[in-house]
């Protein structure tokens, strides 16, 4: 792949940025809500434990709908939705906070948070390692972080934007290990009681 991150490279952010901030109008493929019994979801509010209290940090939040479920099932957590697309950011309900900013130059000090998430917001960062570094600084140590992004193995499923990266199990797991203490990834599927087809992989990290 290092063809791929040769010509990534060369990818302008602002394109990506303009990309996202078109995007924010097509609801259908980029919508505001997401169903709380998906097992995204679930697995993301698993991982990060009771936020009430705490702060927790959604990186490449695009309308907040996973935001939007922390937040409702956590009303004392203080929610930051991150994301590079202003119109994207426009969408995030109230009671949650906003930043503007991409993926690889996150604008928090590092380890002011209790927990990070990035739901298929990874795969669009330019620069992949640096990307997973930033989403480990802003996180305390002993604080989680949850990823959920696409298989590697299943490339060419789904159309994609000519920047889009799709990754391999060792791949993040190397990445976050850098920086996290425990590091444990798996298989996933939309849904609790259906098999995973091999489309989604979720990435679980203690720091």
């Amino acid at each position: 792949m290092k063809w791929l991150s040769r010509f990534r490279s060369k990818i302008d952010p602002a394109e990506v940025r303009e990309y996202f901030n078109r995007a924010a109008a097509d609801e259908e493929h980029y919508p505001s809500t997401i169903d709380p019994r998906i097992f995204h979801v679930k697995l993301v509010l698993e991982h990060l434990g009771d936020a009430n209290g705490r702060r927790v940090a959604d990186i490449g939040c695009g309308k907040g709908r996973f935001a939007r479920i922390v937040k409702e099932k956590y009303p004392d957590a203080s929610v930051v939705a991150v994301d590079l697309a202003e119109a994207m950011l426009a969408c995030v309900p109230s009671g949650i906070h906003r930043a503007a900013a991409t993926m690889t130059s996150l604008p928090f000090a590092s380890a002011s948070f209790d927990g990070a998430y990035a739901t298929e917001s990874l795969e669009h960062a330019i620069d992949i390692p640096r990307a997973v570094s930033e989403l480990c600084r802003i996180v305390k140590p002993g604080g989680r972080i949850a990823i959920i992004d696409k298989n590697r193995e299943a490339w060419g499923r789904l159309e994609t934007p000519q920047w889009e990266q799709w990754f391999a199990r060792k791949q993040l797991e190397k990445l976050l290990s850098r920086d996290c203490r425990e590091v444990r990834s798996r298989p996933i599927s939309y849904w609790e009681d259906v098999e995973p087809d091999g489309l989604f992989l979720a990435w679980l990290a203690v720091k």
